[in-house]
C-alpha cells in the first residue's frame, strides 16, 4: 500500500488517519480535560476526569510496551532535553491551566469544539498558534526565551535530575485516584473513550520512534500527540505554504478537525448556542485564554495532551510537574469564574447508571 512513498509521506499520512481517529473520539463522548475541571465544579461529576484518568493509565502502560518491544528511546524526546527550566515549566503550566479555563476548552477540546460548530473556537486556536508562534520565533521571543532559557534557573532545575518515575508507582497513584472517581467497578467499561485515546498516544510513539527512523529524506522529530506548537506549523503552513512544513504534528491537527467534523454528522446532539443566552464576552475570553495557553503550551512544553498524556506517557519528571501546574491553575481558575457566574455549562457529562446527560435549563 505505502511502496511508492518515502517514509516521511507514510509518517504523514499514518498521523493524519491517527488524527482523524483523535478527532473522532473525543467528539464522540467530548473528552476533555478542562471540561472535567469543569463538570466537578459546577456539578460534582467525575465522569469525564475518570475517562482522563483511564486515557493516562492506558498511555503509560501501552507506550512502555511499545518502546520495550520496538526499542524506542523516548529519552531522546523533547519532554527530556538537557537544558530544562522546571522554572519554566511549572509557570508555563499555571498559564496554560487559567487560558484553558478562560476560553473554555484547551487546545484539543478546541479543535473539537470547532469541528463540530463552535465557531468561537476558531478565536481560541488562532491566538494559541499566533501566541505559541510569536514565543517560539516571533515579537514575543524575546521576552520569554531569557526566562525559558535563562542559564541560573537552568543550573538550579540540574539539581533535580530529569528522571523517569517509577512505572509502578505512578499506576499506582493514578489507579488508585481513578477508584475514587468511579465508585463503582463496573464504570471502568463506560471509559472507552479514555482507553482509546490512551492507544493512539502509543501509536504515536511508534510512528515517529520507529517508522521515522527509517527515513533518510528527512529527519523526522520523535514525538507524540500534542497541539499547541503544531497548532503554531499548521498556522505558519497555511499563511506560508512550503512542502517541508507538512509534518507529523500538523497532520494530526488537520485529521482531528475533519474526525471532529465527520463525528459530529453522527453524533449531533452536542450544541454550543446555549451560550448564547449567557451574558459573557465569548470572543473576549477566547482571546485572552487562547493567549494564555499559546504561550503556556511552549514554556510548559506541551499542553494538556502534550504533557498531560504523551509526556506522561514518557514518565518524564518535568511532564509531572507540567500536568500538575496545568491542574492547579486549571482548577482555582475554574473557581474563581465560577464565583463570578462565568464559567458556562450547555451539558451535563454524568455516569451512565444516573440521570442521562441533558441541557443544563439557565431559567431556574
Amino acid at each position: 500500500m505505502f511502496e511508492d512513498f518515502e517514509t516521511y509521506e507514510i509518517v504523514n499520512i499514518l498521523g493524519l488517519i491517527l488524527g482523524l481517529l483523535f478527532g473522532a473520539i473525543a467528539q464522540k463522548n467530548q473528552f476533555c480535560f478542562s471540561g472535567s475541571i469543569k463538570d466537578y465544579i459546577l456539578v460534582k461529576s467525575t465522569k469525564r476526569a475518570a475517562s482522563v484518568l483511564m486515557a493516562m493509565i492506558v498511555a503509560i502502560i501501552s507506550t512502555t510496551i511499545v518502546v520495550n518491544i520496538f526499542d524506542i528511546d523516548v529519552t531522546q524526546s523533547a519532554y527530556f532535553k538537557s537544558n530544562i527550566n522546571y522554572f519554566a515549566i511549572i509557570l508555563g503550566g499555571l498559564l496554560f491551566g487559567s487560558g484553558m479555563m478562560i476560553a473554555d476548552g484547551c487546545s484539543s477540546r478546541s479543535i473539537v469544539k470547532f469541528g463540530q460548530g463552535d465557531s468561537n473556537a476558531i478565536i481560541t486556536l488562532l491566538f494559541i498558534a499566533i501566541f505559541a508562534y510569536a514565543t517560539t520565533k516571533g515579537l514575543l521571543y524575546g521576552i520569554f526565551n531569557p526566562f525559558i532559557n535563562n542559564e541560573f534557573l537552568i543550573e538550579i532545575s540540574k539539581n533535580i535530575e530529569n528522571f523517569q518515575v517509577n512505572i509502578f508507582a505512578v499506576l499506582a497513584v493514578l489507579i488508585f485516584i481513578l477508584a475514587i472517581l468511579i465508585k463503582k467497578v463496573k464504570r471502568v467499561f463506560s471509559l472507552y473513550d479514555g482507553v482509546l485515546i490512551g492507544l493512539l498516544v502509543s501509536f504515536a510513539w511508534f510512528i515517529t520512534g520507529y517508522i521515522g527512523s527509517e527515513s533518510f529524506e528527512r529527519t523526522i522529530e520523535l514525538t507524540s500527540i500534542s497541539f499547541v506548537y503544531p497548532s503554531a506549523k499548521t498556522l505558519e503552513l497555511f499563511t506560508y505554504y512550503e512542502v517541508n512544513e507538512l509534518s507529523f504534528g500538523v497532520c494530526i491537527v488537520i485529521g482531528a478537525l475533519i474526525g471532529t467534523y465527520v463525528s459530529s454528522f453522527f453524533n449531533k446532539k452536542y450544541s454550543f448556542g446555549c451560550t448564547a443566552n449567557k451574558n459573557l464576552n465569548k470572543v473576549k475570553y477566547n482571546m485572552i485564554g487562547g493567549s494564555l495557553m499559546g504561550i503556556g503550551g511552549i514554556m510548559a512544553i506541551g499542553c494538556t495532551v502534550g504533557q498531560g498524556l504523551s509526556g506522561l506517557s514518557t514518565l518524564a519528571f518535568s511532564s509531572f510537574l507540567a500536568i500538575i501546574s496545568i491542574f492547579i491553575s486549571g482548577y482555582f481558575t475554574g473557581k474563581i469564574l465560577h464565583k463570578y457566574d462565568k464559567l458556562p455549562m450547555c451539558f451535563i457529562f454524568e455516569w451512565n447508571d444516573k440521570e442521562k446527560e441533558k441541557p443544563i435549563n439557565y431559567d431556574i
